[in-house]
């Protein structure tokens, strides 16, 4: 009987979107009740295997990269994590500004989310700003 789970394409040595998509799907219902050592360690795979896609085709995966981070941020927020999280909001944001659309706003949300975590609440201010600019123009 064939095996079939998120780490196939681990053993496999394949390197897939797919297997991005299912390290995400398996993180985020490790994390609903805790952050625990195999949702990071899901999330941390995830962002490896991102970066290897855009190494491979940028133009295709730099959206998936940036909703990895963004994501993986998102977590560590949740966690109180936000020292953490802050530079794969940056990340997620410098990406997604080459993107625009929803997946900037996205990221620039989490981006200010985690500056005003941190204290750092004039630049969460004037992100906030940006993102309405992009969704009311």
């Amino acid at each position: 009987m064939s095996r079939s789970g998120f780490d196939d394409a681990f053993r496999r040595g394949k390197v897939s979107a797919e297997a991005v998509e299912a390290l995400l799907a398996y993180a985020e219902t490790q994390s609903r009740s805790w952050f625990g050592t195999r949702s990071a360690e899901s999330l941390d795979k995830a962002i490896t295997l991102s970066r290897q896609l855009v190494a491979r085709d940028a133009a295709e995966h730099t959206a998936l990269l940036a909703r990895v981070l963004y994501t993986t941020a998102r977590q560590l927020l949740r966690r109180g994590r936000a020292d953490e999280a802050l530079p794969r909001a940056e990340e997620a944001a410098a990406l997604a500004r080459c993107l625009g659309g929803p997946a900037l706003v996205v990221a620039l949300a989490c981006l200010s989310e985690t500056l005003a975590k941190l204290g750092r609440r004039t630049e969460a201010a004037v992100l906030l700003s940006e993102v309405d600019k992009i969704t009311s123009g």
